[in-house]
Order: structure tokens, then C-alpha cells, then sequence
């Protein structure tokens, strides 16, 4: 199971916004720009597990307590390029711009980024570094409302969770980083998603 908005999306802006990033697509594909997804997600010793196997008559216990959350930031591609910061403690507008401003530095050629609507991607201080950034070259695309199926990064995020860490992870905060950590630097190589 998981829980939809898409009832309160406006389908025609939906619509819309997947021809547009179909077109960026292509565009891509002649090598005329990048594409890249953008969003931040989290974990923390609390699991993040939908479902789960069991041998008939036995039951299987999952660890779980509070612990600070882990913040990841990710920058990905539909070819599993991943660009990823991750802290702890809050995430605000000064921390996303503070990791744009740094991968815009090492933008080589016209790259579109899409993102969702969060607070921290449309706050005052964000939109004030629009143009700084087209002028160097990278553009920002904002998906409608309520559309997360169009920011593959979901995807990503899904997987980290719910496929890719084990369960030995929520043993500990430091086992999580750890843990983590090592699916982070495998995305790429050892870990990775084939999109259509």
C-alpha cells in the first residue's frame, strides 16, 4: 500500500510537465544538456520497512528506537549519476542552496534540475538564486504540486529504504551511517535502477 495525492494534483499540469520532461529527455539524448532530479529524504533507527517474510510460525522482530536523522541530498540521473550530501540535524533553504551552489560549480555543460515544491525549493532565498545559477548555466524545473511519480529521485529513495539497506543497519546510529554510507558510494556501480 501507499498513500496518493493524486487526487489533489491538477492532471492537465501533470500532463504537461511529462511532455516537458520527455522533451528534456530527448534533449539529453542529443547530448544537449543534463537532467538531473533533486530531493532530500532521511533515515533514521526507526525502519522504513513496507512488508516483510517470515517462516510460518516464527516471528521476526525488528529493532527500532529514536535516534537523530540522517539527511540525505541528492542530486540523480535517469543513467545513475548520484551527487549526495548528507548531515544531521535539520535541513533548511540555506542548506539546499548551500548544495546547489556547490553543484552548480561543477556543472560543465547546461543542466536542468527538477524538483518538487517543497518549502525549501520555492523559500525567498532559494528563488533568489535562480538567476545567479541559469547564469552559470544551470536551469531549475519545478514539477507541479502533488506529482512526486515524475521525480524519479523517489524511486531512489524507495530503494535505499525499503531494498538496499539490511536490516543489521538499524542496529545502532553508527551501524546506519555506516551502512548507509556504503549504499551511497555504491549507487552507480554496485547498486542500480534501470529506467525505461
Amino acid at each position: 500500500m501507499r498513500c496518493s495525492l493524486e487526487n489533489r494534483r491538477d492532471q492537465a499540469a501533470f500532463e504537461q510537465a511529462q511532455k516537458e520532461i520527455a522533451c528534456l529527455h530527448e534533449c539529453e539524448a542529443r547530448e544537449e544538456l543534463l537532467v538531473y532530479y533533486y530531493d532530500e529524504s532521511g533515515v533514521s533507527l526507526t525502519p522504513m520497512i513496507p512488508y516483510g517474510w517470515q517462516a510460518r510460525g516464527e516471528t521476526e522482530q525488528l529493532p527500532s528506537s529514536r535516534s537523530k536523522r540522517l539527511n540525505i541530498l541528492g542530486f540523480y540521473t535517469r543513467n545513475n549519476q548520484f551527487e549526495v550530501t548528507t548531515l544531521e540535524g535539520s535541513v533548511n533553504s540555506e542548506c539546499v542552496i548551500d548544495c546547489f551552489d556547490r553543484f552548480c560549480e561543477q556543472t560543465e555543460k547546461e543542466t536542468v534540475i527538477i524538483v518538487d515544491n517543497a518549502p525549501t525549493h520555492t523559500s525567498r532565498a532559494f528563488k533568489a538564486r535562480l538567476p545567479i545559477w541559469a547564469e552559470k548555466g544551470m536551469r531549475i524545473k519545478y514539477l507541479p504540486t502533488y506529482s512526486p511519480e515524475l521525480n524519479i529521485i523517489e524511486i531512489l529513495w524507495r530503494f535505499i529504504k525499503y531494498q538496499w539497506l539490511s536490516l543489521s543497519a538499524y542496529q545502532s546510529y553508527k551501524q546506519l551511517k555506516q551502512e548507509l554510507q556504503n549504499v551511497l558510494d555504491g549507487i552507480g556501480s554496485q547498486y542500480l535502477i534501470t529506467f525505461a
